[in-house]
């Protein structure tokens, strides 16, 4: 029986906290057979950050491809049950990016529904005492209206996508406390209550950058689910590992544009889709290759001429180059699935009319192309081509090939080379039809990158602390221009720690026998951590190309007058102790880790550590506090 109208019951209703919202989230992520456990991991981390410890400033840091997004959806409805009010998306600046990961929000169901800030913006729309989700991307225009409008604010959390991208004080060595306008804009719209979380799957530069002073010991680690493919399984670091890959790895010289790689990957992405299509798969489906340029326009340009020109022969049975493609095909696929290359090579030819080419990263259609025909491929045969805007934050769903067109001459930066790696992420059980092809040198180095990155992560995970950054000749820990020269140590060349209290058990185990790396943990032992870092012992053990050659311990020694330029009382000497003589290269002719224990007539000794590869030297890096 009704009781007729009450204005109170509808206050009520309006008033109402969906305080449910992350419990039903997680649920309808178990029910779609999702794995949860690490977006519950990250979001727990993260409350209890903001309401326990208080912290305003921290990162959350995932693997490239990991599901970050979808931790991101999970996090906004956890924040807003816990009673946050404005909560702000940054995201890169691209307006498809935008509309990809907005779209993504507004499915997920969340309460208040996802608002673009253009939405309100109009004097009508009144920010009051409500909720809201609002998604801004980074642009210096954009940023400035949104700050116009919620200024005076109080209650802003911002949760930064690809934080380590555009947010970063790049002016950080500047006099006067110079500040590049994205990073004012943001520390503006933060103002002194705000609340900063960066996402991204490579935080050095925010570590390096003090970037809105976040806190690198409250950082929170969003671990991968347990069908993730990345690094192990793209990059392994051993002789073993590189003999038994999971995929097909292709690696080509590293100079010159010779048309015909990128033809053999062409054919090759071919083959793989009919080959799925005719004898794996239970219907058809559609395939992506990623061609990655330079980053240039006319790379993007020469590329997709190439393409198209493929196509264009495949399709047409009188061109001259017809039977040479067509042989070239069923060549490949002799070679991959003998006794199937007369039905693959027909299956292609008879499909070729079903591809789609997109150019992304072009200055002239960026904001037209829909980038979704190469992120959620449209076609049998869909072939993406682009640089620097598919190297962040687009998944490739059912991507079956990438090409790596050019190697760099320059230094790689370590956040944008991680970043690159679009192949990784769930690639279920087409993994092994995957192909990656790839110039040598520019495969290695990008190996060295991916690890130089695990060692860093690995000793945030351990709880040692503020992280360390590992950089070489060619590979960097960050952008120069972003690392804070005031806060930030370096630690090259020959490398020592602490001083330990001498004992014979450190001779005992040098002189004893057993695997060079069983034996160097042994000392790290004896020694203790201060004297001997976790954080190196992880290096040299995932960075060892030939095994326990790789690594020299050599005697320990006495200084005395054969070292009179030394220190012998702290055991320190300006131009180092390992040079030529110590390396013993005739005894030790592969050892590129070196490790050497020096003592003095006082009881005391330090270990010295020196990386020698066949060119340049490591650097170790750390932040080591804000300035004053």
């Amino acid at each position: 029986m009704t009781t007729g109208f009450n204005i109170e019951d509808f206050k009520d209703e309006a008033l109402l906290d969906r305080g449910t919202r992350y419990e039903k989230r997680i649920k309808e992520l178990q029910d779609q057979g999702m794995y949860t456990d690490s977006i519950k991991q990250a979001v727990e981390g993260a409350v209890e950050n903001i309401h326990t410890h208080q912290t305003q400033s921290f990162v959350i840091y995932g693997e490239p491809q990991s599901g970050k997004t979808g931790m991101m959806i999970a996090l906004t409805a956890r924040l807003l049950d816990e009673g946050h009010k404005i909560i702000i998306l940054l995201l890169n600046d691209n307006v498809q990016l935008l509309e990809q990961n907005l779209s993504r929000f507004l499915r997920s169901g969340l309460d208040p529904a996802p608002k673009k800030f253009s939405d309100i913006l109009d004097p009508a729309v009144k920010i009051g005492n409500s909720k809201w989700i609002i998604f801004c991307k980074k642009n210096s225009g954009d940023l400035k209206k949104l700050l116009a409008k919620i200024d005076n604010v109080k209650d802003k959390l911002i949760i930064d996508d690809e934080a380590d991208y555009a947010t970063p004080n790049a002016k950080v060595n500047k006099p006067n406390d110079e500040k590049t306008k994205i990073n004012e804009l943001v520390g503006k719209l933060l103002g002194k209550e705000g609340i900063y979380i960066g996402v991204t799957a490579t935080p050095a530069r925010l570590d390096l950058n003090n970037t809105f002073g976040n806190d690198n010991e409250k950082w929170i680690d969003f671990p991968p689910h347990p069908k993730y493919k990345g690094q192990d399984v793209f990059f392994p670091t051993t002789d073993m590992g590189l003999s038994d890959l999971e995929y097909k790895l292709a690696l080509m010289p590293d100079e010159g544009d010779d048309p015909k790689y990128l033809r053999n990957a062409f054919f090759g992405f071919l083959v793989n889709v009919a080959y799925l299509n005719l004898y794996i798969n239970d219907k058809p489906e559609n395939y992506s290759m990623l061609i990655h340029t330079s980053g240039i326009k006319v790379a993007h340009e020469q590329d997709y001429k190439q393409v198209v020109k493929m196509f264009s022969v495949l399709r047409d049975t009188e061109h001259n180059n017809f039977e040479s493609y067509v042989k070239q095909i069923y060549d490949i696929a002799a070679k991959n699935y003998a006794g199937s290359e007369e039905e693959i090579t027909k299956y292609i030819i008879g499909h070729i009319d079903q591809n789609d080419i997109i150019v992304m990263n072009s200055n002239a259609d960026k904001k037209t192309v829909d980038y979704g025909r190469a992120t959620e491929p449209s076609t049998l045969f869909t072939i993406a081509i682009g640089g620097n805007i598919v190297s962040r934050g687009i998944t490739f769903d059912n991507l079956l090939s990438m090409f790596f067109t050019r190697d760099v001459k320059h230094k790689l930066q370590q956040d944008t080379y991680i970043q690159r790696a679009r192949m990784f992420g769930n690639r279920g059980d087409y993994l092994k039809y995957f192909e990656l092809h790839i110039p040598e040198h520019l495969y290695f180095d990008w190996q060295k990158c991916f690890v130089f990155h695990k060692l860093s992560l690995s000793f945030i995970r351990a709880g040692k602390g503020s992280p360390i950054w590992l950089e070489d000749r060619r590979v960097s820990a960050a952008a120069s221009n972003s690392i804070d020269k005031a806060t930030v140590a370096l630690d090259s060349g020959e490398m020592s720690w602490s001083m330990f209290d001498y004992t014979t058990d450190v001779d005992d185990v040098i002189e004893g026998t057993g695997a060079s790396m069983s034996k160097l943990r042994d000392i790290a032992r004896v020694v203790g951590d201060n004297s001997l870092p976790e954080y190196v012992l992880q290096f040299i053990e995932q960075f060892s190309p030939f095994g326990s050659n790789s690594i020299a311990i050599h005697k320990t020694t006495l200084l005395g007058d054969n070292y009179s330029s030394a220190d012998t009382e702290q055991i320190i000497r300006a131009r180092g102790f390992i040079g030529t003589g110590e390396i013993e290269k005739e005894r030790f002719p592969e050892a590129i880790h070196h490790i050497k224990v020096f003592k003095n007539q006082d009881g005391k000794a330090r270990v010295f550590y020196k990386y020698t590869p066949t060119i340049g030297n490591i650097r170790f890096i750390k932040n080591i506090g804000t300035k004053a």
